[in-house]
């Protein structure tokens, strides 16, 4: 009988009176499904896109508005969404956010190498996230391939009516 009850809780936890699974192994999952919530209720709606290029002739990437709304438990900041596809070999120019943003980035597919505030390099792949501090500067954004297309979702957590969310650099 112990040796079944082992079996039957491994990967769970105590908590209280019932047992819950460890949430280590259910944050990828309650994140997927989140994502995919906030696709599905704000993805057609918002189909304006903007482009900006690199500043190297890269094929520039695509920026499609996906979700926004004011976040009710932090007054006076919102959480705005965006797509990001860049085709293959397709680059942001370096660039800054609104000065009150955090962001939250996670690649959907693909491969994306990001810098930022001179860091190292670093390429991150299907699944894969990063973020960045506010007042950050991002000196590279780019699909790390020159075959297949890559696609980022960008999560920005903002004082509300702080505008605009993107500034390239001159």
């Amino acid at each position: 009988m112990r040796f079944r009850f082992f079996f039957l809780t491994f990967g769970r936890r105590r908590m209280g009176p019932e047992f819950k699974e460890n949430p280590v192994k259910t944050t990828p999952i309650l994140m997927s499904a989140l994502l995919a919530l906030g696709a599905a209720l704000a993805g057609p709606a918002n189909a304006a896109t903007a482009e900006s290029g690199s500043a190297a002739g890269a094929p520039a990437e695509t920026v499609k508005p996906n979700f926004s709304h004011a976040l009710p438990n932090l007054p006076g900041k919102s959480l705005t969404a965006v797509e990001v596809d860049y085709p293959p070999g397709g680059a942001s120019r370096p660039h800054h956010h609104a000065h009150s943003a955090f962001i939250y980035a996670y690649v959907v597919s693909g491969h994306v190498a990001s810098q930022v505030d001179g860091q190292p390099e670093r390429v991150y792949g299907p699944g894969e996230s990063f973020y960045e501090m506010p007042g950050a500067h991002h000196q590279v954004s780019r699909n790390a391939s020159a075959s297949e297309p890559a696609r980022l979702l960008a999560v920005f957590v903002v004082d509300s009516g702080d505008a605009p969310l993107t500034i390239n650099d001159r």
